[in-house]
């Protein structure tokens, strides 16, 4: 165990304090219709933000006890991996506005997926089409919002 903080790891632990106080801070400027009983526009974002706090607060403890324990520096990047992730991120982009949420959702899965070691791009696609279908019935159906249903909207 090391006995002093590695400089590198209380900026990565103080970067996502910040990062959470920034959440929280525009949590309170999402606008609230006065219609809404209890549950709102501000519940989940209010639950991840804070989820990120307390995560982020044990994150910095970690590291002023002497670093993250049983992670050591990787000097060497996986670009491979990490170009894999970036086109998955890319797919959404392009996709989301004309196919809808649930086929770019399953194409990012799957090129995230593959960025992370999967050699099974169709169990992929069928895990992210569950997943991601899933997500959108109940964004549509139990809240009323549409993120976005592009071709699905006339089949579902």
């Amino acid at each position: 165990m090391r006995l002093h903080p590695r400089r590198g790891e209380v900026a990565v632990s103080l970067g996502l304090v910040a990062l959470a106080a920034l959440s929280l801070w525009q949590t309170t400027m999402i606008p609230v219709s006065p219609i809404y009983a209890r549950v709102g526009p501000t519940l989940f974002p209010w639950i991840a933000s804070l989820g990120l706090l307390v995560l982020s607060l044990l994150l910095l403890a970690e590291a002023l006890r002497g670093g993250f324990v049983g992670v050591e520096p990787q000097l060497s990047i996986d670009w491979h991996s990490l170009a894999w992730v970036v086109a998955g991120l890319l797919a959404n982009l392009a996709l989301i506005g004309t196919l809808g949420f649930v086929f770019a959702a399953v194409a990012t899965f799957v090129c995230v997926a593959r960025g992370f070691g999967s050699g099974h791009p169709l169990r992929d696609a069928l895990i992210g089409a569950v997943v991601s279908l899933a997500a959108y019935l109940g964004f549509d159906r139990l809240l009323g919002v549409n993120i976005g249903a592009g071709i699905l909207e006339g089949l579902v």
